[in-house]
């Protein structure tokens, strides 16, 4: 018996859900299939995606294929969620991609599938929906070929597809056009194979493996039609599972290794994470060090997913999925044990922000806690207080989100909130060079520190590099963590409230107070530096060199694709120009054109509304993120600040005062 952690990935209304659901109901796990539409699916647990009939958050379901224990992920399809899906794919072994043969290819699919070749995860794709009206085989497959990949393979041809009886002929040896396709996709990544079917020697077994190497290798990518309702093409789907995608590996004797991907909370409040494991058994009782100053955890309970549900045991393996109770400071990204490699981002961040606001009668305090515990499950909508104004911001990727988010306060926290404008995130980049410096114990500097920063412009997607240009053993190294780690927070934001971002900071003066003690008595602080002089000295030398370098807000941009009737094109470049989008392609082909450029990303949901009614509900626009460019002048976007960095020397000064004596 070997496990396989597989993932079920779409567009929106693809009918992945309901692909999990005809797999449960195939594999014995339940005795009745669920409906989207009804919300009767055991994936979709919660009562808003039952609600709305989408995946929100990811599920773990379990279910045997022969010798095969599955643990079933279903990830959303809306791309408000990506960032559900992207913390799903570091735990995968293999997925299925699902495609609907009615809507062909789509933005989201797209997306994801680059993303999977990226990650050279195995994947199979499933082309779904064979029984629906306007269902199409020969355009889907083109569409796959060039919109996804060269490198696909279909293992069956549908038959009376567009109807309720469509059902699937699988391929086989004695079938000339699968082998022949099956041994042009195979030979392109395998020279042996290539020569062997110039010398006429390649039998149908040498293919077959060829398959089953290169789909476990992510380099080729068999694809499956048939229907999750009716359940045509489905046995042919998960014999493709069974055979074709690769075990999850890991030795359970060796070092302990995991990665937490979902956190939630439990009946009690108590929260519960999930984990993959790829090496070693973590047991009950273990202790987890998470290695930057949170207390260490212990596990008090693990659950593992075994038949549909989850069942209690006292350990779990590598390659199993293990839910985690008694690790209260656990959060998402966590490591268990060894490290296997930095956290790698495969999506954009969110582009959009808005500001939270309590009804009636809400208490602010209970709105934070709630919004804290939101933040645990997504840690992407990183919340952002300002004690000033009392306003709580969050990050979003779309509408949807914001809507979800609201309707999550409302159902699960009895908190009735709207919502400001969405606007674009920007951030911040340094224009030029800005150095600034303050000395110990010369006015007007307050503090018992010496610091003298630089900020210097750096490449576009480099971030922030903190660098010395004193020697590291000129003052305690705790002070020189309090600088950059100061640094990082006051970049948080710049001089027009955004992130400062893709710039390197250099510390080019140092110095401080020694350690000293009247006699008879203890240290003195008045006479000694402190971690607290150079954490509060750092904010007044960065602003101040930032101010000299001056920094050019960014907003960021989409690249879009639409393709549209060719007749709607007229219609479609006025408003392309209202929303400040920039075509820079337009290619015509037949009767539909195809146009690419970029858009910021606040008109995205306005292009999406006004898009059906411009091509008679033909046109279809896909959207990503692309870049970040220079706000056009006139129109700087000002983000309201919190309290926490000094553009105000003397107020900075007083509220620095005021707690230190508090």
């Amino acid at each position: 018996m070997h496990t396989l952690n597989l993932g079920i990935l779409a567009h929106v209304d693809a009918g992945k859900t309901s692909l999990t659901e005809r797999l449960l109901y195939t594999a014995g796990v339940i005795d009745e299939i669920g409906s989207v539409d009804d919300g009767s699916t055991l994936t979709d647990s919660l009562a808003l995606e039952r609600q709305r009939g989408i995946t929100i958050k990811s599920a773990v379901v379990s279910f045997t294929l022969d010798d095969v224990t599955v643990n079933l992920i279903d990830t959303p399809g809306h791309p408000d969620f990506i960032a559900e899906v992207e913390r799903v794919l570091s735990v995968l072994d293999g997925a299925v991609l699902v495609v609907s043969a009615v809507e062909g290819v789509q933005a989201q699919t797209r997306v994801l599938m680059r993303t999977l070749r990226r990650l050279r995860i195995p994947t199979l794709v499933f082309i779904n929906k064979i029984d629906r009206g306007g269902a199409q085989h020969g355009r889907t497959l083109e569409a796959l070929a060039r919109r996804l990949t060269p490198s696909v393979v279909p293992m069956g041809r549908p038959d009376r597809i567009g109807t309720r009886t469509a059902h699937v002929t699988p391929y086989d040896a004695d079938d000339p056009a699968f082998t022949g396709r099956l041994l042009d996709v195979l030979a392109e990544h395998d020279d042996e194979l290539l020569s062997a079917y110039v010398e006429d020697t390649v039998s149908y077994d040498r293919l077959h493996t060829a398959l089953l190497e290169q789909t476990r290798r992510a380099r080729a990518h068999p694809v499956f039609f048939g229907s999750a309702i009716t359940g045509a093409g489905v046995p042919q789907l998960i014999e493709g599972v069974k055979n074709l995608l690769p075990a999850a590996g890991g030795d359970p004797a060796g070092p302990l290794s995991g990665t937490v991907f979902k956190v939630e909370r439990g009946p009690a409040g108590e929260k519960v994470a999930y984990a993959r494991m790829f090496s070693g058994t973590l047991r009950v009782r273990d202790r987890v060090l998470f290695g930057d100053g949170r207390p260490e955890g212990r596990v008090t309970s693990i659950s593992v997913f075994d038949r549909g549900t989850d069942v209690r045991e006292d350990a779990v393996p590598a390659g199993r999925i293990g839910r985690l109770w008694g690790l209260s400071d656990v959060r998402i990204g966590d490591d268990i044990g060894v490290r296997r490699h930095a956290q790698e981002r495969f999506f954009a961040p969110p582009t959009l922000e808005t500001v939270v606001v309590p009804g009636p009668g809400v208490d602010r305090g209970a709105l934070h806690l709630a919004l804290v515990r939101l933040a645990e499950q997504d840690p992407l909508i990183d919340l952002r207080h300002d004690e000033v104004r009392q306003e709580t911001s969050v990050s979003l990727y779309g509408e949807v989100q914001k809507e979800v988010v609201q309707a999550t306060l409302a159902d699960e926290f009895a908190l009735d909130v709207t919502f400001r404008e969405t606007t674009p995130l920007c951030i911040e980049r340094p224009v030029g060079t800005g150095a600034a410096v303050e000395f110990n114990k010369r006015d007007p500097n307050p503090f018992l520190a010496t610091v003298g920063l630089r900020v210097d412009p750096a490449p576009p997607g480099g971030g922030v590099d903190f660098r010395l240009e004193v020697e590291l053993g000129s003052m305690p190294y705790a002070f020189f963590k309090a600088v950059e780690d100061t640094a990082r927070e006051v970049l948080g934001q710049g001089l027009h409230g955004w992130e400062v971002t893709d710039c390197t900071v250099t510390m080019t003066h140092s110095g401080y107070s020694p350690r000293q003690s009247h006699a008879h008595q203890g240290f003195d602080k008045s006479m000694s530096s402190t971690g607290a002089d150079f954490r509060g000295l750092t904010p007044l030398v960065l602003i101040e060199a930032l101010r000299r370098a001056g920094t050019r807000v960014h907003e960021p941009m989409h690249s879009f694709r639409i393709e549209a009737p060719a007749d709607t094109l007229g219609a479609l470049l006025p408003v392309l120009a209202a929303v400040r989008a920039v075509p820079r392609t337009t290619e015509t082909r037949g009767s539909v054109c195809v146009l690419e450029g970029a858009v910021p990303a606040a008109w995205v949901h306005t292009l999406e509304q006004q898009l059906p009614g411009l091509t008679r509900g033909e046109g279809e626009l896909e959207s990503v993120f692309g870049h970040y460019a220079p706000v056009p002048g006139g129109s700087i976007p000002e983000r309201p600040r919190t309290d926490h960095n000094p553009l105000n020397r003397k107020e900075y000064l007083l509220k620095v005062s005021r707690r230190v004596g508090g």
